[in-house]
């Protein structure tokens, strides 16, 4: 079942950011898309089946941003 979530992230600011996440939650096993928005703050992230928010995270951790958590 494939699983679509957007979720907040703290610190983008520009088209580097958004490259840096995109290519750090796109490594991630069973990730389809990755579309990520400095200017409103957020990530999409595609996926096979749902994905922990723990993965996620240490993801963008990994990008030198922070998740805030699942946009409203």
């Amino acid at each position: 079942m494939s699983s679509t979530i957007t979720y907040t992230v703290s610190g983008m600011s520009c088209g580097h950011c958004e490259k840096a996440i995109s290519e750090e939650l796109s490594a991630l096993a069973g990730v389809t898309e990755v579309a990520a928005d400095a200017q409103a703050g957020t990530v999409t992230v595609s996926s096979e089946a749902p994905l922990a928010e723990e993965q996620v995270r240490a993801a963008i951790d990994e990008a030198g941003y922070e998740l805030v958590g699942p946009a409203a």
